[in-house]
């Protein structure tokens, strides 16, 4: 199955003289015998010629038209409707370089993407546009998620990890007792943080991805609307979340037990290397489970089951598409935070010596903890947004690929006479 966009063009008109259909090939008309000349002002065009705006690959055989099958109503907006759509939507986009294909033809486009197969650069300008056409619904959420975690980062940061640095010090007299309760002190105050942090990601994520869902019709949300329409979700979506990484740690676990077993540190480092591919791979095979689980109101397997079947056979290029995205928005964000860091630190050398830089303090002082969080805050609500409209936006296209939804996303934007057999492609702002 070809997941590549592109639909056939029509060709040019023929003249009136060149009408195709006829015996005598001149006219449209039933031709006489030795080609006579039809009637004047008789009909040009013969019955089995397409309709107006029928798009079709020049010199192709015109078979009768099947009825066309219809998507099953949705759920609601932005449900995105049930898993049930009409399938075969590929066949009516045809691919890349076929016979009388010119290139993408103009599609409706009601909200941040047009209505039809995606490319790299719609999928991340339409994440970048609903950032700008819905900020102030989009930046609020990830800036007050962002703020949240990172002020729990650096209080978990300046009181633990202060304290084990004391606490590693050659020079102090601890017993190993002390060393025993620091560590474990520490160890649940980073379990902590790591799990408000997986809260916070969770609920930015449920809702923005319900206002990705109404940015693609052309609709505004507010984050009143976008909390209520996300908050039936959340138990599941943090399920769905827990579960991958339980999966994750088991896969890692099973890879690393021979080497553990047998007592060999170079069968550990294999099976860990082994590991890798295994995770990635699972991933990505995973990857449009949490839009699934939100926009369709499944459970946690069926969203499982959903992000499979939608991903089976576009792995790679759904690969491409988040890895482009994580090198962009990582780039981003390393500029916004290296330099608040490096001057963070320099400000605590100053502060404390260089005896700082041998105990560890350097970077445990209020001032670098302070100004990498504001740089980490300034970072996380620019690119949690796109990261997570790449995400919606990659399983809506694979649903217009697949599942032709995008009928349905026109009928919920008001859009009329549109689709395969429409008089004329419809164009929208």
């Amino acid at each position: 199955m070809n997941d590549s966009p592109g639909r056939a063009v029509p060709g040019p008109s023929p003249s009136d003289g060149e009408r195709p259909g006829a015996p005598d090939g001149r006219d449209g008309t039933e031709g006489t015998e030795g080609g006579t000349p039809p009637p004047a002002g008789g009909p040009k065009w013969s019955a089995e010629q397409p309709p107006p705006g029928e798009w079709s690959s020049p010199g192709a055989p015109q078979a009768q038209k099947a009825p066309q099958q219809q998507p099953q109503p949705g759920a609601g907006w932005g449900s995105y409707g049930g898993p049930q759509g009409t399938p075969g939507a590929q066949g009516r986009y045809g691919y890349p370089g076929g016979p009388g294909q010119w290139g993408k033809p103009p599609a409706a486009k009601p909200g941040v993407i047009p209505l039809r197969p995606l490319d790299l650069g719609e999928i991340l300008d339409g994440a970048v546009a609903t950032m700008r056409a819905h900020w102030r619904s989009v930046l609020p959420i990830t800036l007050v998620v962002a703020t949240v975690i990172q002020v729990i980062s650096v209080l978990v940061q300046r009181y633990t990890y202060a304290d084990l640095a004391v606490v590693s010090d050659p020079g102090s007299q601890e017993s190993l007792e002390d060393v025993l309760d620091a560590l474990g002190g520490s160890m649940v105050a980073v379990l902590a943080n790591a799990f408000v942090q997986l809260l916070g990601t969770i609920v930015a994520t449920a809702m923005l991805t319900m206002i990705f869902s109404r940015a693609v019709l052309g609709h505004g949300s507010s984050i009143g609307e976008a909390w209520r329409d996300a908050r039936p979700q959340l138990p599941r979506l943090l399920g769905l979340t827990l579960l991958t990484a339980l999966g994750g740690v088991v896969i890692i676990l099973v890879m690393l037990l021979p080497g553990i077993l047998l007592g060999s540190v170079g069968i550990a480092i294999a099976g860990g290397l082994a590991a890798l591919p295994l995770l990635i791979w699972l991933a990505l095979k995973f990857s449009l489970a949490s839009p699934a689980l939100m926009l369709e109101k499944s459970n946690v397997i069926t969203s499982l089951r959903r992000s499979s079947r939608l991903v089976q056979g576009s792995w790679w290029r759904i690969f491409g598409i988040t890895a482009l995205t994580g090198l962009i928005t990582a780039f981003v964000a390393a500029i916004i935070v290296w330099p608040l860091t490096a001057v963070g630190f320099a400000i605590g050398i100053a502060d404390g010596g260089m005896e700082s830089l041998k105990n560890g303090t350097a970077a445990t002082g209020w001032a670098p903890l302070i100004l990498s969080a504001v740089g980490a805050v300034i970072a996380q609500t620019i690119t949690m947004p796109i990261q997570s409209g790449v995400t919606v936006l990659l399983y809506v296209d694979q649903r217009i690929r697949r599942e032709a939804l995008d009928l349905e996303l026109a009928r919920a934007a008001g859009l009329e006479n549109y689709g395969p057999d429409a008089a004329a492609p419809p164009t929208g702002g």
